[in-house]
C-alpha cells in the first residue's frame, strides 16, 4: 500500500494525538491488518493487536470478542459500507479514529486493482461527528491537519491550506 509514498506526517500527527489521550498501559485493538503504523505504535510502547483482515461490514466478531481497552481505527471507516454497525459493536469505552476528509476539489478515492482499497464514504467532519454521536460516542478531543504535496498545480496548491485529515478521541456514553 505504501510502495511510492509513506505518510510520515499523518503517522507523526496520529502518534502524537494518541499519546495525549491513551496511556501505554492500555491495550489496543487496531481495526485493520497489521501495518506500518501498528509497528510505530508498538515501537512507542503500546500493546497493539490488529484485526485479521476479515470484512468488518459482514463480520464484527473480532471486535465484539476483544478485551482491548481502546479501539483505534485509522483510515478505516471511509472504506466501510456500514461504519455505524462497527461502531456499535465496540465493547471498549475508548476510541481513537481518523478519517481523510472529503475534498471538494477531488473525487472519491478508488483503487482500480484492489476492491478493498476504495472509499465508500467521503466524510466531512460534522458527518463523522454525527455518526459517532448516533453510535453512542462522545467526542472528547479532535484535530485536523493538511497534507501538502510537492507537486505543481491547482490541487497541490489547495492541499497547502485545506484540511485533509481528521482525528478524534471519543468515549462511550451509551450502549443501546
Amino acid at each position: 500500500m505504501y510502495e511510492n509514498t509513506y505518510p510520515n506526517k499523518r503517522f507523526k500527527h496520529t502518534v502524537e494525538f494518541l499519546k495525549r489521550y491513551i496511556d501505554t498501559s492500555e491495550s489496543i485493538l487496531d481495526l485493520g491488518v497489521d501495518n506500518p503504523l501498528s509497528k510505530i505504535l508498538k515501537d512507542n510502547g503500546y500493546s497493539v493487536e490488529n484485526t485479521s483482515g476479515i470484512d468488518l461490514d459482514i463480520d464484527t466478531s473480532e471486535i465484539e470478542h476483544s478485551q482491548a481497552q481502546v479501539i483505534t481505527a485509522f483510515e478505516i471507516f471511509e472504506h466501510l459500507l456500514s461504519p455505524f454497525t462497527v461502531l456499535k459493536s465496540i465493547k471498549a469505552n475508548k476510541l481513537v479514529a481518523s478519517i481523510p476528509l472529503r475534498l471538494w476539489f477531488s473525487s472519491a478515492y478508488r483503487s482500480k486493482t484492489d476492491m478493498r482499497d476504495r472509499h465508500f464514504h467521503e466524510f466531512e467532519d460534522w458527518q463523522f461527528d454525527w455518526l459517532l454521536e448516533k453510535a453512542g460516542w462522545k467526542i472528547i478531543a479532535s484535530e485536523k491537519w493538511t497534507n501538502p504535496t510537492k507537486k505543481i498545480g491547482l490541487r497541490p496548491l489547495l492541499r497547502q491550506f485545506t484540511n485533509r485529515y481528521y482525528i478524534v478521541y471519543a468515549e462511550r456514553i451509551s450502549n443501546f
